[in-house]
């Protein structure tokens, strides 16, 4: 039994990152698990059911807000570290961990270009927390790895994926379903032509970005500046 760490959603210009981690015995997850990018949705979401049903199984998943990732004292390395460590934090808190009488093996997606430095930076934010932390104490102690491409090579870190993927998912569901009068906010991502519609429209419609909208993104300026531009045309 070890735990696996990974995210879903640091790329997009709507929505939150999420990140999730799973502590099992890979033997107990379900023959098919993989990363999330290379399974269907159908099939993320029956894994992702299969896991929260499964005895012995412990997950954490955590939400970095768009507010969070808008902060100009923060970047998206730190903010994946901290996301990973938040959703450790939560599945070692558990009754689940505590049944083992050693440090726990961690394995995460290495989110830094150093994989290395990402295992030593999400060790320490396990270890300490973060000035988001829900106040858990007494976690057993864990002995944090890093690797890229984790989630294709890993079925736990795997199975956390499909847990953060299915995650942001529902995140997107419900922002479609918060603004109905837009056409949908797609994946979220910059490269999504829905999701660049959705942005306009709004605009268009309201002189601002979305809440859901990571305004520190380049895809909002441009999607303002050509709101502005279309406005001075019309005058």
């Amino acid at each position: 039994m070890y735990l696996g760490v990974d995210e879903a959603g640091k790329g997009p210009v709507l929505g939150p990152m999420v990140a999730a981690a799973v502590l099992a015995d890979p033997e107990s997850l379900p023959d098919d698990v993989d990363d999330s990018k290379r399974l269907s949705p159908a099939r993320r979401e029956a894994i992702d059911a299969e896991i929260r049903d499964s005895d012995g199984v412990a997950l954490g998943v955590a939400f970095v807000t768009p507010d969070e990732i808008d902060r100009p004292d923060t970047d998206m390395n730190t903010l994946t570290v901290s996301g990973q460590a938040r959703a450790a934090r939560i599945a070692l808190s558990g009754v689940v961990a505590t049944d083992i009488d050693e440090p726990i093996r961690a394995v995460a997606d290495a989110g830094d270009t150093s994989e290395e430095r990402f295992a030593s930076r999400l060790s320490e934010f396990i270890e300490t927390g973060d000035d988001s932390d829900d106040g858990f104490v007494d976690l057993p102690a864990v002995d944090v790895e890093a690797a890229h491409g984790a989630d294709e090579d890993d079925p736990i870190v795997g199975a956390a994926s499909v847990v953060a993927k299915v995650a942001r998912d529902a995140r997107m569901s419900a922002i479609d379903a918060r603004y109905p009068d837009y056409g949908g906010a797609g994946s979220g991502y910059p490269s999504d032509p829905t999701t660049r519609s959705f942005l306009r429209e709004y605009v268009a419609d309201r002189g601002q970005v979305p809440d859901c909208a990571r305004r520190s993104w380049a895809t909002c300026d441009d999607v303002l500046a050509a709101a502005e531009q279309s406005g001075l045309d019309e005058f």
